[in-house]
């Protein structure tokens, strides 16, 4: 069971886990989406040829710019993870 975890609570939680590029990338229904929140896209997102969404992930009323991640429309070599969420920077994954 892999976790994603931030200030100590648990954002997602899989057994359905999986690893491209050296991220892990967990389902949709995995994830506590009441703790995302969409935000604009930057010109380098626009770029992204899978369609990159990031998403601050808000615990506690703390803010974590940009922790999260997913693709909308990922290109081939990534199809597997589309749909799929990703964590980074103060998001511990394991």
């Amino acid at each position: 069971m892999m976790q994603a975890r931030v200030d100590g609570r648990v954002v997602a939680q899989s057994d359905d886990v999986i690893e491209c590029k050296g991220y892990q990338y967990f389902p949709r229904n995995a994830v506590q989406m009441d703790w995302l929140e969409k935000v604009a896209k930057t010109t380098d997102d626009l770029a992204c040829p899978h369609g990159v969404q990031f998403y601050d992930v808000v615990v506690a009323g703390k803010r974590h710019q940009r922790a999260a991640w997913s693709y909308e429309a990922p290109r081939p070599e990534m199809a597997q993870v589309g749909g799929r969420f990703g964590f980074w920077q103060d998001v511990e994954v394991q």
